[in-house]
C-alpha cells in the first residue's frame, strides 16, 4: 500500500489512512525525504 509517492512543499502534511482492507497487526512503514530514510513500526488494533 502507497499513501504518498511524489514531492511536496516543506511543511506540515495530513494523510488520511483508510485501514479497512487490514488486519489487526503489526506493521513497518517507511518515510524517505532526500537522502533521509526512516522506518518506523505502527500498531493496527481493531
Amino acid at each position: 500500500m502507497e499513501l504518498v509517492n511524489g514531492n511536496l512543499n516543506a511543511g506540515f502534511h495530513t494523510i488520511n489512512f483508510n485501514a479497512t482492507g487490514l488486519t489487526s497487526g503489526v506493521y513497518f512503514y517507511k518515510l524517505t525525504a532526500g537522502n533521509f530514510t526512516k522506518v518506523m513500526k505502527m500498531s493496527l488494533i481493531k
